[in-house]
């Protein structure tokens, strides 16, 4: 099993989780970070860094998540985030939005 990102960090970006990373599995996008589930080693430091509650572990009932987790890890594998920085502009409106999934930017 691996924790992925899902779309409540979507605006946010508070990148709390990837200074807490022991195995630096992050990787950052134009409007959100993503885990690498490969290189992610399950152990679950960064789950409750996360002040969106974005951060979950791996099941079938976000398997859509783990899926885009992987592949925008391998697309901004030159966007590793390995420290602290502050959350995107806006995030204290953009957490009011209960479903974030049409706002992701995936900076193709």
């Amino acid at each position: 099993m691996t924790y992925v990102v899902n779309d409540k960090c979507i605006l946010c970006k508070h990148t709390t989780c990837v200074s807490v990373c022991p195995v630096d599995c992050f990787y950052e996008g134009p409007n959100m970070l993503v885990i690498n589930p490969d290189e992610c080693i399950d152990c679950g430091v960064c789950e409750p860094e996360c002040p969106e509650d974005a951060i979950k572990p791996d099941s079938d009932s976000i398997v859509h998540w783990t899926d885009i987790n992987r592949e925008y890890a391998e697309k901004w594998i030159d966007n590793q985030i390995t420290e602290e920085k502050p959350p995107m502009e806006g995030y204290e409106e953009a957490r009011k939005i209960p479903d974030k999934t049409d706002l992701f930017d995936p900076g193709d």
